[in-house]
């Protein structure tokens, strides 16, 4: 279980990859669509971080992301240690992860069983009623 100060530390990592991933100038990261980072695993001496990737338009999308960051993360790993503070600078692993289209797809299931109501519609009903 990570201590505080290590899921500090975690969530400022994300915070700091998240600014990376968007300056990266790698088609393989950048032409991806929305590219998400879903969790990160630090270790308690920093010295490795999981970052599991995941993209809108599927795994295999996430996988090319996944080989772009790989090939980038020796320049992730210099920004991290400019811009952050800490003890040792993580070596990064990336993963594919496929949660934003599980997501997605467990919405749209919920949708059509009618468990979960359109968001949108119920913004527009309550606009018309407030004119």
């Amino acid at each position: 279980m990570p201590s505080f100060r290590t899921a500090r530390a975690a969530e400022d990592v994300r915070r700091e990859l998240t600014d990376i991933m968007r300056s990266l100038k790698d088609p393989r990261v950048h032409e991806q669509g929305m590219l998400s980072i879903v969790n990160i695993e630090l270790a308690n001496d920093y010295s490795h971080c999981k970052v599991y990737v995941s993209s809108m338009e599927g795994l295999e999308k996430a996988v090319d992301a996944v080989k772009g960051l790989t090939s980038a993360s020796g320049h992730i790993r210099r920004e991290i240690g400019q811009r952050l503070r800490l003890r040792k600078t993580p070596q990064f692993h990336f993963v594919a992860d496929n949660g934003i289209e599980y997501s997605a797809a467990m919405g749209e299931k919920m949708r059509s069983l009618g468990l979960l109501e359109d968001t949108a519609e119920e913004t527009r009903e309550t606009d018309e009623q407030e004119d």
